[in-house]
């Protein structure tokens, strides 16, 4: 959980340690930081800055969330939760700025991954549903109701279900 500077930071301070060691001929603790270095670059890849930007976001502080977003240069190469996480604050972001079809985009990438509980995943699905009626894409929207009925969900995204399924009705008539 540390952004890309930290990692530079505490990977230069622990080149110089590894350096100092190898001269002072501690071999045992060269090997414990060449190990520390290598887990913070397999963390850069695998974890990326994506956990501090959710934070960020349910600070309500988005911008901050974008450019932590944006540090990660390939989000193919995330784990599989995190890379679920991060299309999902993403995806969030872009609704925020009344990007739909990035987000829907978002959305659809997040909806394959896991994420933090069944309730994430069916907000996922609630927010397909939404920018479906925005379409005017009935049919697929219905579907990703359905789908998201089928998770175990708060009360406040049962109240949003049910408000989508009014809206399908007064759509009908």
């Amino acid at each position: 959980m540390l952004t890309r500077t930290a990692r530079l930071w505490v990977i230069a301070f622990g080149l110089i340690l590894l350096v100092w060691t190898i001269f002072s001929e501690v071999y045992e603790i060269s090997a414990v930081i060449v190990i520390g270095i290598s887990l913070l670059v397999y963390g850069y890849f695998r974890e990326g800055t994506v956990v501090i930007a959710a934070r960020k976001f349910h600070e309500k502080n988005y911008l901050e969330a974008e450019e932590l977003l944006l540090e990660i240069a390939d989000p193919n190469r995330l784990g599989r939760h995190r890379r679920g996480l991060y299309e999902f604050v993403f995806g969030n972001i872009e609704l925020q700025r009344h990007n739909y079809a990035d987000a829907e985009r978002h959305f659809q990438i997040a909806s394959k991954f896991p994420l933090r509980n069944q309730n994430d995943k069916a907000i996922v699905m609630v927010h397909l549903a939404n920018l479906s009626l925005r379409k005017k894409d009935m049919e697929r929207a219905k579907v990703y109701v359905q789908k998201a009925k089928t998770f175990r969900i708060t009360a406040r995204v049962k109240g949003i279900i049910e408000n989508l399924e009014q809206e399908f009705n007064l759509q009908q008539v």
